[in-house]
C-alpha cells in the first residue's frame, strides 16, 4: 500500500513558531544542533575558501551559527522571522562578527539575490521546515555561482525500522507546528536528478551519534540551469 506524503509545512505556521522560539532559541537548539551546525560549517568554508569565501546561509536564525565560521568567509545570513534575526543583528553589532557582512529578513523560495552570486550556500536544520523545498534547492542553484557548493544539515526520515515508526507516530502532531520528522533523503535526491544543473556529491551521517545527515550538492559549470 503506498503511504500519502504528509503536507509541507505553512509559511505562516513557521514565522508564528518562530517568533514564539526567537527568545529561547540559542538556549534550547544549541546543544541539540551543535554537532550538525559545526560539520555544515566546516563543510562550507571549505568549499567556498579557494572561490572567495562568500557565503549564504538560509534560515540563519539567531546567528547560531556565528561561531562556527571565522575572517576566511564573508557571511550572509537570511531568514523568514524577523524576531529571529533582529537577535542575529544583536550578535553581530557586538562586533565578535566581523565577516558577517549582512542579515535580512528574506523568504529562501525568493531570494533577493541576483544569480550566481555566491561561493556556497547552505541550510542548517532548515530544508525539511519550508513549505516547498523543491523551490528553496532552485533559489539556492540559482544564486550559487557555477561550481559552488549546496550544503544541507539535518534530520531525515528513518525509512525503516523501529526510529521510522516512531517518526511516522509523532508526525501529526509535529505538523501542527511546523516541524516535519519524517522528510526522506530521496525527496532531496530526485530534486537535483530533476533540475538538471546540480549534482549530489556528498551524504553523510554525521558524528559521533549519526542522527543528522549532511547533504552536499554541486551546482554545474553551464551557465544556464532550471527554474
Amino acid at each position: 500500500m503506498t503511504r500519502t506524503q504528509p503536507r509541507d509545512p505553512n509559511s505562516q505556521v513557521m514565522e508564528k513558531a518562530y517568533a514564539h522560539w526567537a527568545p529561547i532559541y540559542d538556549r534550547l537548539c544549541g546543544p541539540i544542533f551543535i554537532n550538525g551546525r559545526r560539520a555544515a560549517a566546516q563543510a562550507a568554508k571549505f568549499a567556498a575558501r579557494e572561490a572567495g569565501g562568500q557565503i549564504l546561509e538560509i534560515g540563519v536564525g539567531t546567528g547560531l551559527s556565528f561561531d562556527d565560521y571565522d575572517n576566511t568567509t564573508e557571511i550572509t545570513g537570511i531568514d523568514i522571522s524577523e524576531p529571529m534575526i533582529a537577535r542575529a543583528r544583536l550578535k553581530a553589532a557586538t562586533g565578535r562578527y566581523p565577516f558577517v557582512k549582512g542579515l535580512a529578513v528574506m523568504d529562501a523560495h525568493n531570494l533577493r539575490f541576483e544569480d550566481a552570486s555566491f561561493d556556497c550556500v547552505v541550510g542548517q536544520f532548515v530544508i525539511t521546515l519550508v513549505q516547498d523545498p523543491e523551490r528553496v534547492l532552485s533559489e539556492c542553484a540559482r544564486v550559487v555561482k557555477p561550481g559552488g557548493q549546496i550544503i544541507l544539515v539535518n534530520h531525515l526520515y528513518s525509512e525503516r525500522g523501529l526510529a521510522a515508526a516512531v517518526e511516522r507516530l509523532l508526525a501529526k502532531k509535529a505538523h501542527a507546528v511546523g516541524l516535519r520528522p519524517e522528510f526522506p533523503f530521496q525527496r532531496l535526491a530526485d530534486w537535483a536528478t530533476g533540475h538538471g544543473g546540480a549534482e549530489l556529491i556528498e551524504r553523510r551521517k554525521v558524528k559521533p551519534f549519526g542522527v543528522y545527515t549532511l547533504v552536499r550538492f554541486k551546482r554545474l559549470e553551464r551557465q544556464s540551469v532550471a527554474a
